[in-house]
């Protein structure tokens, strides 16, 4: 049986823009071949097995889709996709959307049990897979689960012949099919083509349905406000796994909507992404802050002279002042402040010199653009949507191109997230300025309570981002017999002496913050640990305070 995923958004709206241009009112699959047909030879992309060109991508993607279809895979059907940013992910997702089936992709690095949980309450029939991630057999661990998976029919291993476990079908075989037969199933814009899959810091991962108009039209409208006019297609380099909701931006949006390159890691390093900025000249550089400190610290280790893409475009975590100026003096390029989320909010700071610490509480997200995504601000919690005063912080709400049908399998969440006419509530906090512009504060839940106090960690995070001896840094609450709750910091050191708690609460005495807003603990680390999709791991970091690690307090 079928998942419904229904559109929560009012049908006529959807449909206004469709017809009104905003939306291109095609699948993705259709898309990419008008880009195809016009620009046979163009490079579709590049990844560690070199360069494949929009025809050869082409006719691998239809040899899939032809090899699924025998397998029964049909129009509606969910199947996962775990695989390493490369030809074989892109190939996957372009198939599944010639089939009218849905992709639910998520990174590699995603624990079989957490797997399992996605496959389960999406009930994909089928699950592109690799054979072995870092010593996990992930092919192997999803068979072995048949009994907890019953909807689950197939296991598609990607890997060298003799590790393609017995009871799975090879990747290879099916990219052996004959193409020529293969009818594309030209399904309706406005059904769903992929589910997203949020970061993790809930229980369990948020599943988001959206449909083909929602990616190539709305997230489309994203990307195309950084193209210059006149620009050449995009040459992206996504630093971000493409089965993260950022990395969603890769096929659907830079291929499929706007016909240009993909240039991708299967696995993030500094050099990596130096050598392929150095190498394949990228016009955008998408990735997280913590990535792009990365790549600085390596260039004052080692400088030397690369291209300027168009942006570096950067999402995911908090980007603070002093980081994007940096990066803007080094790489040459705009730094763009990207604000979304897979719950269906985007906005960013635009090909612009505005600094993102412009004066003003929280974090600079620049000006809401309607094509992508309408945003206002409303009274957290409130049972129909109200709006707060300009200036006032409340609860970021978004409705528009880009908002998703729904949360799959979840109606709690539905019910929770969005209102009757369609806006999603984010479950941030923001303010809209005068001008509007939108300030984004930090998150309703990850507020730490200490004492029947509020503290928003992202908040202390930004001022804590301006210390000269910090690099990277985020807070996070630990338990706490006493307050319930205290703050703690984790940081990396800018030059290798990491300051003292009571150095880090003069800073922020001086930048005006409260005293009951500093944080008490103190762990110092090399570098920040990242979930699956580049995002600084806050689950681990809490961890951490929960052994006997070195730290100072």
């Amino acid at each position: 049986m079928t998942l419904p995923l229904n559109d929560l958004l009012p049908a006529q709206l959807r449909r206004s823009w469709a017809a009104d241009g905003t939306c291109p009112d095609l699948d993705l699959y259709s898309l990419y071949r008008s880009h195809q047909i016009a620009d046979a030879h163009r490079t579709a992309l590049i990844d560690a097995k070199g360069k494949l060109c929009y025809t050869a991508l082409d006719r691998k993607v239809r040899s899939l889709a032809a090899g699924l279809a025998e397998l029964g895979i049909r129009p509606g059907d969910v199947v996962g996709v775990q695989l390493p940013a490369g030809r074989n992910a892109v190939i996957a997702d372009l198939a599944l959307a010639a089939l009218g089936a849905v992709a639910l992709p998520f990174p590699v690095g995603r624990g079989v049990r957490e797997a399992a949980s996605l496959l389960r309450r999406s009930q994909a029939v089928a699950v592109i897979t690799v054979t072995e991630h870092r010593g996990c057999h992930l092919a192997d661990c999803l068979l072995a689960l048949e009994d907890e998976l019953p909807g689950l029919r197939t296991v598609i291993a990607a890997g060298p012949p003799d590790t393609v476990p017995e009871g799975s079908v090879p990747l290879s075989r099916l990219l052996r099919t004959d193409p020529t037969a293969f009818r594309p199933a030209r399904p309706d814009p406005d059904t769903a083509v992929r589910i997203l899959v949020s970061s993790g810091s809930e229980a369990e991962p948020k599943m988001i349905a959206y449909s083909h108009n929602a990616l190539a039209g709305g997230r489309g409208n994203f990307l195309a406000s950084l193209i210059p006019e006149g620009g050449r297609p995009p040459r992206c380099l996504f630093l971000v796994p493409l089965a993260s909701a950022f990395g969603s931006n890769g096929t659907a949006v830079a291929l499929a909507r706007h016909g240009g390159t993909l240039v991708l890691l299967d696995h993030f390093t500094p050099e990596a992404a130096l050598d392929a900025i150095a190498r394949h000249e990228p016009t955008h550089v998408l990735g997280v802050p913590t990535m792009i400190r990365m790549m600085l610290d390596r260039l004052a280790e080692a400088p030397r002279t690369l291209p300027s893409p168009t942006a570096l475009v950067l999402g995911g975590s908090v980007l603070d002042a002093a980081t994007a100026e940096e990066a803007r003096q080094v790489f040459g390029c705009p730094v763009v402040n990207l604000y979304g989320s897979a719950d269906g909010v985007n906005c960013h700071t635009g090909l612009t010199e505005q600094p993102v610490g412009a004066e003003g509480p929280g974090v600079l997200a620049g000006h809401p653009d309607p094509r992508v995504a309408d945003i206002r601000i409303a009274v957290p919690d409130a049972p129909a949507l109200e709006e707060v005063p300009a200036g006032v912080v409340g609860e970021i709400v978004a409705r528009g191109p880009m908002t998703p049908l729904c949360y799959v399998g979840a109606p709690e969440l539905d019910s929770r997230y969005r209102t009757t006419d369609g806006w999603v509530r984010t479950g941030d906090l923001g303010l809209l300025d005068k001008d509007g512009t939108l300030r984004v504060v930090g998150r309703l839940k990850d507020i730490v309570i200490r004492g029947g106090a509020n503290v928003s960690p992202a908040e202390v995070e930004v001022e804590l981002a301006s210390h000269p001896l910090i690099r990277d840094v985020v807070c996070v609450g630990v338990p706490d017999p006493l307050m319930g709750e205290r703050l703690a910091a984790c940081v990396v050191p800018r030059d290798g002496r990491a300051p003292t708690l009571e150095e880090l609460g003069a800073h922020l005495d001086g930048r005006g913050l409260e005293r009951r807003k500093h944080p008490e603990r103190l762990l110092v680390l090399d570098a920040l640990p990242l979930t699956p999709a580049g995002k600084p791991d806050g689950a681990a970091l809490r961890e951490r305070f929960a052994t006997p690690v070195p730290q100072t307090a």
